[in-house]
């Protein structure tokens, strides 16, 4: 009978093992479901016959809360968790936050900030030799030097600040079986360096000899323009096909060699990963404290793929997960969706079929299961690539087969769809199926900006591409009589993104009787080139500067501009809107933004008057905003007023 891994020695005798192989500490609470990467990876070494217990969020400030399942034989394996712990602590203001869906009852504060580094540390004061293996999202990221968002320095990889042997990077399924075999074969830890997926450091410079040598770690500290080469070089060397080692070094005499990506995993090998009986929730323990929030969205839901070829610059997926897609089998997903249909609390309703895009199936074009995908080009950016193979074929019979399924009353898609993809299909079916069984009253995509100056510091494609699927959207969704809405994801402040285009966001959202209930800033993590650029001021495609807004008081008139219905947003908006020689936005007439009034404890007097000025468009197209959870609104006191014919055709659009 499939149990829970063990978390105390109770457990472990009940188990009859007297001492573990591997103990894996994690600063997320203990989910044994495969939406969490410490249960698949756990579960992978215990399918390969290694025993395994965790210790989830240990009080890093007692060093006993380490040795409570005693010495594993082997080693830890430790991981911050499904999110890097600073995202999870902290906002983009760098405000604590105060829920933690992944910790008991949502309570915050129950791990450490840079928890992978603190978690080793704390390791080490006991346990001095024995090997410790690194992974997650936050090791990941922070493989080789990064620049560091919530300090504003460039760190050191995460390997050496942690202490730790080995980084097992990107998914990690292969790699850390890897690993197990050779320390139960009695290899020392400082000997594995070979395997695909892992990062290492040694002080012997034969191992440098037949990798492409990265800035040293001092260099790229000091000098933004080197920090961004070097950035660069580490992002076209992400797919296991085409990249190279890579070394970087520090001091002049260690080094930190990255080892190319493992392979992306076969469907067989996907569908086996799922396959594995899961108790599919939170440890009991947890209930005394309400469970675990996270739990509640993933439950019902089902992982498709993995992978993304969408290439946004501001998304970590090309550094975590890759460039080509891995997914399942139709006949696995069905088999789970079978199985979250039996559990007593399932209402009828399957939540998700997607991963980071729902709408990716298969790999972009045929070659790259062979050859890689291409260092010097994107799938889907500028423009599609001629190569691209475009359908939806298998998803929508997949999506057919889950509706048919018995207690299944409904099958929502809720992970992103690219909305650009679904235009290069000339079969609407995937579309048309979308909003008649999938979605209920609104789908949510993410053009990210409406200016093309923005959107190509995102890597998203040309406005117009969204307009056109908003037409579509909009007719197939007439055909079907449903009233349904575009809920769009807006990014404010993203590099590159100037005052003008935050204002030409604020139009757009006027034209579209569109009002943000959420604003996002853009969030600077480690190792995406949008970070790059935030830091560097440089974009590290071609090396040519990049305005970024970092000043606090102008982020925030960005941010303003996308509510600016808000009251309490009026001060900022008319400043903005005055700083920029928008003064025509400011009125009572249909494309002003704001009535006239006053700026708290400021005179404007002089150079602004009520009467509306001759139009000052500017540069309408360069700015971009992220607003999540945008609901479509509409003005009742300008429904009925006269409008150009571009507002005109926009209306009829939504």
């Amino acid at each position: 009978m499939q149990q829970f891994l063990p978390v105390s020695k109770k457990d472990m005798k009940e188990r009859g093992i007297e001492q573990l192989d591997f103990v894996y500490v994690c600063g997320d609470a203990y989910v044994d479901h495969p939406s969490f990467g410490a249960a698949i990876i756990c579960r992978i070494l215990e399918l390969h016959g290694y025993t395994v217990g965790i210790i989830p969020q240990p009080d890093w400030k007692d060093d006993n809360s380490i040795n409570i399942l005693g010495e594993p034989r082997l080693g830890f394996f430790v991981s911050a968790g499904n999110m890097d712990s600073m995202v999870n602590h902290y906002s983009v203001s760098k405000h604590h936050r105060e829920y933690d869906n992944y910790s008991p009852g949502g309570k915050a504060g129950l791990r450490p900030d840079y928890a992978t580094i603190v978690y080793c540390n704390l390791i080490r004061h006991t346990y001095k030799t024995k090997p410790i293996i690194i992974g997650g999202i936050e090791a990941s990221l922070r493989r080789l030097a990064h620049y560091d968002y919530w300090s504003n320095k460039v760190r050191r990889s995460i390997l050496l600040d942690s202490g730790a042997d080995i980084i097992s990077y990107g998914m990690g399924e292969r790699s850390v079986v890897e690993i197990a075999d050779c320390l139960a074969s009695g290899m020392d830890v400082r000997d594995i360096t070979y395997i695909d997926g892992t990062v290492y450091k040694t002080r012997d410079k034969s191992f440098t000899e037949d990798g492409i040598m990265l800035p040293s770690y001092e260099d790229i500290k000091a000098d933004k323009k080197t920090y961004a080469k070097s950035f660069y070089t580490q992002y076209v060397n992400t797919d296991a096909f085409t990249a190279k080692k890579l070394v970087e070094t520090y001091d002049g005499a260690m080094y930190v060699i990255q080892n190319p990506p493992q392979k992306p995993l076969s469907r067989q090998e996907m569908d086996d990963v799922y396959a594995i009986e899961y108790m599919r929730t939170y440890h009991p323990m947890y209930e005394k404290d309400g469970g675990i929030p996270a739990i509640k969205e993933v439950k019902f839901s089902l992982i498709s793929n993995r992978g993304c070829f969408g290439g946004c610059n501001f998304c970590a997926l090309t550094f975590h997960q890759g460039r080509i897609i891995q997914s399942r089998s139709q006949e696995s997903i069905i088999e789970e969706a079978k199985l979250i249909t039996e559990d007593p609390e399932f209402k009828g309703y399957i939540h998700d079929v997607g991963g980071p895009t729902a709408n990716f199936r298969n790999p972009s074009c045929k070659k790259q299961m062979e050859k890689g995908v291409c260092t010097n080009r994107q799938c889907l950016f500028p423009t599609k690539c001629p190569n691209l193979q475009v359908s939806h074929k298998e998803y929508v019979e997949l999506l057919t087969k889950l509706r048919k399924l018995p207690r299944v009353k409904k099958v929502f898609v809720r992970s992103g769809v690219r909305f650009d993809y679904v235009m290069y299909d000339k079969d609407d079916t995937f579309l048309r199926d979308l909003c008649k069984y999938h979605i209920s009253g609104q789908l949510k995509v993410a053009p990210e900006h409406i200016s093309n100056n923005v959107l190509s510091y995102l890597g998203k494609p040309d406005i117009s591409v969204y307009n056109a699927f908003c037409d579509k959207y909009a007719k197939i969704n007439k055909e079907l009589g449903l009233k349904q809405y575009l809920v769009p994801y807006l990014m404010s402040s993203h590099p590159g993104s100037t005052l003008d285009d935050a204002i030409a966001l604020a139009e757009y959202l006027r034209d579209h009787h569109l009002s943000p209930e959420q604003v996002q800033d853009f969030y600077p993590t480690p190792s995406t080139i949008s970070t790059t650029m935030y830091y560097t001021e440089i974009d590290p495609r071609d090396m040519k500067p990049v305005y970024v807004c970092k000043n606090p008081h102008e982020k925030a008139m960005q941010r303003a501009l996308i509510q600016y219905k808000r009251p309490e947003n009026y001060d900022l908006v008319k400043e903005a809107l005055m700083k920029a020689g928008r003064e025509d936005l400011i009125g009572f007439g249909d494309e002003c933004l704001i009535p006239p009034r006053k700026i708290k404890g400021k005179d404007f007097s002089k150079n602004h008057s009520d009467k509306k000025p001759a139009n000052k468009s500017g540069n309408a197209q360069n700015k971009k905003s992220n607003g999540k959870n945008v609901r479509p609104t509409e003005n009742k006191n300008n429904k009925n007023k006269k409008t150009s014919n571009e507002r005109t055709k926009n209306r009829r659009r939504k």
